[in-house]
């Protein structure tokens, strides 16, 4: 793997025509980078396995499998997702640069090349990439204090992890759009990140809190606001974190917000996490069957904690996960309204 500081960065130049990679070659050595060569998309797929370049300049028009297709398999694996692609063909079609936007592309380059612009755009990209490895080890550190937390109580099994499933299945289900779905997943794994800031003596008392202790509890969600919030890429994860613990009546925590105040997702994902706290064995309680755990979300909806909608198409959801799937899939949704 290429290291962000990386003296020189890495140019992988895919094109079928020697003459054309030689002239990239040329002009990119010049600039002080180093320059792989493949003559074409299957031999470029297996030189990524092995080396991260910093940027792929990627020929349209290639025998067997072309350009879109090697983009469109890089921007769908989670290990090359960030590296960026530069089309190059000598073709001034707009229906092409459309296919190779769809495809995942970051930038154009028509034959023969302007050495100008192709140097600009390869150091703007290269830089580009290097400002996202480093977003993308910002947001791994997070995950890796959220599972730290996670470890800290023996007790929640794996507990985010089920609640990364749940989260992406309930919203499948609900027809959240897919950036929704990502924010539900991700908070599965950072909702509770703030119980680092938690002392144990609290966290895992093992009976009822003092008041003082109960509203140190209650702090979690803030400081778990606070770690992520400096995140763009955590913009919609960070309502999820804070309003987990708010109740449809406004009785919750910490703001006290009152029904659509809520957050959509926030209500989502409450009761994903009440649900499989409710479903999971625990050593203090046995797990309750999926009936048991619905039965006490209609209680709580009852006493006016819970979107009765909401809970209503959860149940709907955990019932129909004992359908046939061709029955499920022909199931009518209902639309839910989205808060601002």
């Amino acid at each position: 793997m290429s290291s962000p500081d990386s003296e020189f960065p890495r140019i992988l130049v895919v094109d079928d025509h020697p003459s054309n990679r030689m002239t990239a070659f040329a002009l990119l050595s010049m600039e002080g980078y180093k320059v792989i060569e493949a003559e074409s998309g299957s031999i470029a797929l297996e030189i990524i396995s092995n080396v991260d370049p910093d940027l792929i300049l990627l020929d349209v028009m290639m025998p067997g499998m072309d350009g879109f297709e090697v983009c469109r398999r890089l921007k769908q694996d989670e290990q090359t997702r960030l590296i960026p692609v530069i089309f190059v063909t000598a073709l001034d079609d707009r229906r092409a640069r459309l296919k190779g936007i769809e495809a995942g592309g970051d930038d154009f380059l028509t034959k023969p090349f302007d050495q100008l612009e192709l140097s600009a755009r390869v150091r703007s990209l290269v830089r580009q990439k290097r400002l996202n490895e480093d977003l993308d080890h910002a947001e791994q550190v997070l995950f890796s204090i959220a599972r730290t937390v996670e470890s800290r109580d023996p007790n929640t099994g794996d507990h985010c992890q089920r609640l990364v499933e749940h989260g992406r299945a309930f919203g499948e289900y609900l027809g959240l759009s897919r950036s929704e779905i990502r924010d539900l997943t991700w908070a599965g794994y950072l909702h509770d990140i703030g119980k680092v800031g938690i002392p144990d003596a609290i966290l895992l008392k093992p009976g009822h809190f003092t008041p003082d202790e109960w509203e140190l509890m209650k702090q979690h969600v803030v400081i778990g606001e606070q770690i992520c919030k400096p995140l763009r890429t955590m913009r919609g994860v960070v309502p999820i974190i804070r309003h987990h613990h708010e109740r449809w009546d406004g009785s919750g925590y910490p703001d006290g917000l009152k029904g659509d105040e809520i957050p959509l997702l926030a209500q989502v994902f409450q009761i994903i996490d009440i649900y499989d706290a409710l479903t999971s064995e625990r050593p203090y309680k046995p797990a309750l069957s999926s009936a048991e755990a619905i039965a006490i979300l209609e209680e709580e909806t009852a006493k006016g904690w819970r979107n009765p909608d909401l809970v209503a198409r959860f149940k709907q959801f955990v019932e129909s996960q004992s359908k046939p799937t061709a029955q499920l899939a022909n199931s009518t949704l209902l639309s839910i309204p989205q808060t601002a």
